[in-house]
């Protein structure tokens, strides 16, 4: 079944939460982690990826919205449950989107980034591997920012998928150059040839996501948008 990517922009965000319940949806977990956070944006984004990934969930599985539980892997990876849905989900946010994307049963990993000024794309190029960082230098400069974005992305949707997220080194693997369709990753601790698919999307001007997920064949992604006006009526 296809993957859904939830996507919720950040103006939205304050009436969806509100609609769908607020804090009382969250357990004592993530209420630990909300209050441990020092600014507001970063509260409210928080708190919107939780409140999505439970009513995409919700949609996916027709599961009351606030019967969901988040017990974490050895990584700190929450997993839904109940767990005779099946169902995976992976969340990601920045400065005007928050996003959740659902599966079936595969494992899958969301990323997703606003643009990167020259400088920014210079200092996290740094952290790539040698044959990715051998790559945008051989581009024109004007076009590494958004390649530089683009490896980011996936490389987070990755690891997030694989369930240890960003605990290991970014040079450690490699995606095939631009061009290669769909991105391909060469890692040395997997063998993902036949077994990871990757997309990248881009659901605004301003945004770009990658979805990763554990499926050796094309994987379609549908993408939900929770406008505000769907937003505030949520809880409805």
């Amino acid at each position: 079944m296809t993957t859904e990517v939830w996507l919720l922009p950040e103006p939205a965000a304050a009436s969806f939460v509100s609609g769908l319940g607020g804090e009382r949806l969250l357990d004592g977990t993530e209420r630990g982690r909300l209050a441990r956070m020092l600014t507001p944006r970063q509260r409210g984004h928080f708190l919107a990826g939780r409140l999505l990934c439970r009513h995409a969930l919700s949609e996916r599985t027709g599961h009351p919205v606030d019967g969901w539980r988040f017990p974490v892997n050895a990584y700190g990876r929450p997993e839904p449950w109940p767990e005779r849905y099946g169902v995976r989900f992976s969340i990601s946010h920045t400065d005007g989107l928050v996003v959740c994307a659902v599966t079936d049963g595969p494992a899958c990993g969301v990323d997703v980034e606003g643009p990167l000024s020259v400088a920014s794309a210079a200092r996290v190029a740094r952290f790539l591997a040698p044959s990715e960082q051998a790559e945008l230098a051989a581009l024109p400069a004007a076009e590494r920012p958004e390649r530089t974005r683009e490896l980011w992305v996936l490389k987070e949707a990755y690891l997030k998928g694989l369930g240890t997220g960003v605990r290991r080194d970014l040079d450690t693997f490699a995606f095939t150059p631009r061009g290669t369709a769909p991105p391909r990753v060469r890692d040395p601790l997997h063998d993902t040839t036949f077994t990871w698919h990757f997309s990248l999307l881009r659901p605004t001007a301003e945004h770009t996501v990658a979805l990763a997920v554990e499926t050796p064949g094309p994987e379609p992604a549908r993408l939900r948008l929770l406008s505000p006006a769907e937003a505030s009526g949520t809880g409805a």
